[in-house]
């Protein structure tokens, strides 16, 4: 199937049927499995024909007259846009400095960046490893955050599996810019054991864009499984969640981040996984595993790896397209 086709596919069904808007967008990391988004105009029109309020995504082209034709199109449909970056490379910050440019050319409401791409307890196997990984993120944010500044654009720094929460605030504190803000994720940080109400309560005061998704969890050998699912299936307190971010962020735009895979492997059981997690205590540990005896669902988490190609396509579109309805009816996030 052609991309041309896939979108015509994808946007017929809810527009037939005549969808209502959401107010929450959706970011292009909601199609990892069977459709990995490109071109951020045809996503944003995707977007639009299943009723998302707005997208979060890499730019596909800096030219000034598709960021132009970009904006255009945005503010026609009245959707709002947030860029997704990697930070500055040490050696040279001028495709960062681009990107900037180009984000506020289309009117981005933030430049969404990690420092990590992976996950903390995978990519590291010693303390020295991570220390230097810390080292290098606080010097590529020292870049940033002057450029960011430059450009009236304030960065969303996601927590990615990769900071726990105490860490990440002391991370703002340390840098104190509010250039430098939180692309709140409300299910990473259990992978890292920290309970997601403590998370979004600690991250909420800093946040300006988020990933709104639901977990589901279950025991294995070597610690515990997590996985994406659909809002509302999972445990995660999502109408508190967006409560407490409306209340100390107003202005926040919710977007989607639906990760359709199989469940992730958290093996923090293992030696591996603890080497570089001096400060954590069992206390964490205790209470993460407790928290997945309880709130073990019935039914396997779902895995689609045997799937057909066209069945993965099919159930990534339903699960996005599942997740805005309960947005819609069930969150408060309905479009205006």
């Amino acid at each position: 199937m052609t991309r041309r086709r896939f979108l015509a596919a994808s946007v017929a069904a809810p527009l037939a049927a005549g969808a209502p808007r959401s107010s929450m967008g959706v970011a292009t990391t909601s199609y990892m499995t069977a459709w990995r988004p490109r071109e951020t105009y045809e996503f944003l029109e995707y977007c639009h024909g299943i009723g998302a309020g707005g997208i979060q995504a890499g730019l596909s082209s800096l030219d000034p007259a598709y960021v132009k034709k970009l904006r255009g199109r945005a503010e026609q449909l009245g959707m709002y846009i947030e860029v997704m970056s990697a930070l500055p490379r040490a050696d040279d910050t001028s495709q960062f400095e681009a990107t900037l440019a180009a984000a506020a050319g289309v009117g981005a409401l933030c430049l969404r960046c990690a420092c990590l791409g992976g996950r903390r307890y995978e990519t590291f196997a010693s303390l020295d490893d991570w220390q230097r990984f810390v080292a290098e993120s606080k010097a590529a944010l020292r870049r940033a955050i002057p450029l960011a500044e430059k450009r009236r654009l304030p960065l969303a720094l996601e927590n990615h599996k990769d900071w726990t929460a105490e860490e990440f605030v002391a991370l703002l504190k340390e840098h104190d810019s509010e250039w430098l803000r939180v692309c709140l994720d409300t299910g990473n940080n259990i992978s890292l054991l920290d309970d997601p109400g403590e998370l979004i309560d600690a991250l909420a005061p800093y946040a300006i864009s988020t990933h709104v998704k639901d977990m589901g969890v279950a025991p294995y050998r070597d610690g515990f499984l997590l996985s994406e699912v659909p809002l509302g299936e999972g445990f995660i307190d999502l109408a508190g969640a967006v409560d407490k971010l409306r209340s100390v962020r107003p202005p926040i735009r919710f977007t989607l981040e639906m990760i359709t895979r199989n469940p992730l492997r958290v093996p923090c059981l293992t030696d591996k996984y603890w080497a570089t997690f001096p400060a954590r205590s069992g206390r964490y540990l205790a209470r993460t595993l407790a928290l997945v005896r309880e709130k073990t669902a019935s039914q396997p988490l779902p895995s689609i790896d045997r799937l057909p190609k066209e069945a993965q396509r099919r159930l990534e579109e339903n699960n996005v397209l599942q997740c805005l309805a309960y947005a819609r009816e069930r969150l408060g996030l309905a479009a205006s």
